[in-house]
């Protein structure tokens, strides 16, 4: 299934492809990017190569999945953005849409994640039929869980062990989000 491209100011988000793997595997690769995530980077390029294929799967097989973002002035990957559906029970939740991003850590602290999530969550306003959206992070993740709870507007549900360790269960409601937005 075809994929949007949204723009922000200073991104362009867009299908993930294969030739994105340079990019992926310089993300993924990464310890520190790991750090947050169960510290299990890859260690090939296959691995990039075939994380690009389950996205697309996600792409085909519920119209929906990660995105590449690419910053406007430098035309570079510089991570990824986006929704997966989960599929597998957790937290009381089963068949629920998650958002996230993972940015390559020279791009960390530039307000990329936050501009990226909300144009991902304007878009599922706009174009997905949701009630609910979800996100995780690891408790001790701070840039994210401000993201997440401040920035977004998102409430802790409560607290999950994932990663090895204690995360974070995030829930904002479309009415929450619209209300947010008009609210400015």
């Amino acid at each position: 299934m075809q994929q949007p491209t949204l723009e922000t100011a200073r991104l362009r988000i867009r299908e993930m492809q294969l030739t994105d793997v340079d990019g992926v595997y310089a993300l993924d690769s990464n310890p520190n990017v790991h750090r947050y995530l169960g510290n299990n980077p890859i260690s090939s390029i296959e691995k990039a190569e075939q994380y690009i294929v389950s996205v697309r799967k996600q792409y085909e097989e519920f119209g929906i999945g990660r995105w590449a973002v690419i910053e406007k002035e430098s035309g570079e990957f510089i991570g990824w953005t986006g929704f997966k559906l989960n599929t597998e029970p957790l937290f009381g939740h089963h068949h629920f849409l998650d958002i996230g991003y993972r940015l390559r850590e020279e791009f960390w602290g530039k307000g990329y994640a936050h501009e990226s999530a909300v144009a991902c969550m304007n878009y599922a306003v706009e174009h997905l039929d949701f009630e609910i959206i979800n996100a995780m992070a690891m408790t001790n993740n701070e840039a994210s869980v401000k993201i997440l709870n401040e920035k977004l507007g998102m409430r802790e549900l409560g607290i999950f062990e994932g990663h090895g360790a204690p995360c974070y269960f995030f829930e904002i409601t479309k009415a929450e989000w619209l209300a947010r937005m008009y609210n400015k």
